[in-house]
C-alpha cells in the first residue's frame, strides 16, 4: 500500500481555491467564444467551480508525486482525502466517485 501523500494545497483556503478554478473556467469560456464556438452548445459541458477545484486538487497531488498517475485504489483515496480537507466537496467528490465506480477499491 503506497502512502497517501499530504495535499500541496491544503493550507490554501477552499475560497481562494474556487477562485483560482472560477478564473480558468472564464479563460476557458474566453478562450471557445474567440474560437466562436457557441456557448449554448458548450456552456453545459463544462465543469463546475467545484469539479475544477477537486481536479485542481488532484493534478497538485499528482504533481507532488513525481508526476505519477494514481492505481484506481490510490485515486479513490486520494480523492476521499480531498473531501476530508475540504468538507464543502464532499457531496462533488462523492458524485465524481460514482460517476466513476472503477475508482473505489475492491473488498476482497
Amino acid at each position: 500500500m503506497s502512502p497517501i501523500h499530504p495535499l500541496p494545497r491544503s493550507r490554501t483556503s477552499l475560497e481562494v481555491l474556487r477562485a483560482e478554478a472560477r478564473q480558468e473556467l472564464e479563460t476557458v469560456m474566453h478562450e471557445r467564444l474567440l474560437a466562436g464556438e457557441d456557448p449554448w452548445e458548450f456552456m453545459e459541458d463544462l465543469l463546475t467551480v467545484d469539479e475544477l477545484t477537486v481536479y485542481l486538487l488532484r493534478a497538485d497531488a499528482i504533481n507532488s508525486n513525481d508526476g505519477q498517475h494514481p492505481s484506481p485504489t490510490r485515486e479513490y483515496r486520494l480523492l476521499r482525502q480531498i473531501a476530508l480537507e475540504y468538507p464543502p466537496l464532499t457531496t462533488v467528490v462523492w458524485r465524481m466517485l460514482g460517476q466513476h465506480g472503477a475508482l473505489a477499491p475492491s473488498v476482497n
